[in-house]
């Protein structure tokens, strides 16, 4: 982008434009994932939907490659190009919740922990991710699972409408009655349709949930495997993802387990409120094998939210991979097993995150998302704040990954795929999903203007 353009863009805009000629250029472009060091030749932040699409239609006149921006969690990086425009849309936080109706709108730009603040003082709240700085927008579009998953299901089933800009800057409303095919596409197929601008949830009841984290010595991960992967899924009111971990020296855990290699399960009881069910529902986790530490409280939900908000914080070095599994056989808690044993770094970890309960109870058509009959979505990441760390981690996350993808469905989580692993494992993501997702591309931007992302190729006419 030239100089004739960028003052054109700024004079157009409502938000700031920043460039590499300015002071604060460093810090605008930075990421969750530190990573990823890649230099826009502009960063548009957007204030509104009249930004966005003066923002777009530079970048069609100019030519410019450009990748959009809400939280900034992208782990390859993808709201981010070499030399493009970068849309921004984290000026955009807001959230209006309806009383009345249990609606809950929220702009494009903001966080887990905006919609999860403003919906707990009306007692209700949305299935989303496990990080309140995790960008509303990038979770959505991927799909969406965490804490509430099993109780309510995936956060694109709780999607009802959306306002998005199209690539030839055209504004509509996505909705069950209007558009019907592209709130489908949006509904797991990722930022390929175009700009969303804010986005409407039907919420659901919650308030104060049981939480509990119980962690048993590295040593005994293939006991602990076995159990869980047949107790969660007969527990209709619990959520619990598996996590191997190096337990971090604060609370609430006590000093002798603080730097021990440990594998865990992280609960989230959404079951009756009662005095002691949570530890009744609970009693069960001595029968694997005796834990060095449990710990139950009840908690209000946004404190769920943000309870590994300060153990992982922007900017530190990410590489994951992903995987959806329906089984943890014998030869994948091997797997397990060992690289659990050879954690690189005290932040590298693994996660199973469940994806049945009620996520089980859509059908695989009605929604992008094709993998309905996974119980488990996995990722691997190697996570560390030194640089000199990340050929390390890489290694780490790719050979376990590697070890581990033939005990798989093929296919992952969109939101888990890093940037190389190419267009089939995109493909092989949606499944017989792709095919549709490729037709609504074509309808909606048919020249594949939005390509900084898991790329869906628009189909032939």
């Amino acid at each position: 982008m030239d100089a004739t353009a960028l003052d054109s863009l700024r004079t157009a805009l409502r938000g700031r434009v920043v460039t590499p000629q300015d002071a604060e250029y460093d810090e605008t472009r930075s990421i969750y994932n530190a990573m990823i060091d890649r230099r826009p030749a502009a960063i548009a932040q957007c204030t509104g939907t009249a930004d966005v699409r003066t923002t777009i239609a530079s970048a069609q006149e100019t030519g410019a490659d450009l990748a959009v921006r809400g939280g900034g969690h992208s782990g390859p990086g993808l709201c981010l190009v070499d030399g493009g425009l970068t849309l921004d849309l984290s000026p955009m936080r807001w959230v209006r919740v309806a009383p009345d109706t249990g609606t809950v709108r929220v702009g494009g730009g903001s966080q887990l922990g905006d919609l999860d603040h403003e919906a707990h003082s009306f007692g209700r709240g949305i299935p989303s991710g496990i990080n309140s700085t995790t960008g509303v927008g990038g979770l959505t579009l991927g799909g969406g699972h965490g804490h509430l998953t099993r109780k309510y299901g995936l956060t694109v089933d709780s999607l009802i409408g959306a306002d998005v800009v199209l690539a030839d800057g055209g504004v509509v409303a996505a909705s069950e009655k209007e558009h019907p095919d592209l709130l489908w596409a949006l509904r797991g197929g990722g930022g390929n349709f175009g700009v969303v601008t804010s986005f409407t949830f039907r919420s659901h009841p919650v308030d104060t949930v049981g939480v509990a984290v119980t962690v048993w010595p590295v040593d005994r991960t293939a006991e602990v495997l076995r159990w869980y992967r047949e107790f969660l899924p007969s527990a209709p009111d619990l959520n619990g993802f598996f996590a191997l971990m190096t337990v971090p020296p604060g609370p609430p855990f006590p000093e002798p387990v603080h730097g021990r290699k440990m594998c865990a399960v992280i609960w989230c009881y959404t079951g009756e409120p009662e005095e002691g069910r949570l530890e009744e529902t609970l009693s069960v986790v001595n029968e694997p094998a005796p834990p060095a530490f449990h710990f139950a409280t009840p908690m209000p939900y946004p404190a769920l939210q943000t309870m590994f908000d300060e153990l992982v914080p922007k900017g530190l070095q990410w590489y994951w991979r992903g995987d959806f599994f329906d089984g943890i056989p014998d030869a994948a808690v091997a797997v397990h097993e060992r690289y659990g044993h050879a954690l690189p770094t005290d932040l590298s970890t693994m996660h199973l995150y469940p994806a049945d309960g009620a996520a089980h109870r859509v059908a695989t058509g009605e929604t992008a998302w094709a993998y309905r009959d996974a119980v488990w979505s996995g990722v691997v990441a190697g996570v560390d704040p030194d640089p000199a760390n990340a050929d390390a981690i890489r290694q780490w996350c790719v050979d376990y990954w590697t070890d581990l993808h033939p005990h798989s469905m093929g296919g992952s989580y969109v939101n888990f795929l890093g940037e190389s692993e190419g267009p089939e494992r995109v493909r092989s993501t949606y499944r017989d999903n792709y095919d549709r997702l490729a037709a609504v591309k074509r309808a909606h931007d048919p020249h594949n203007f939005f390509h900084a992302n898991q790329n869906i190729t628009p189909s032939a006419a």
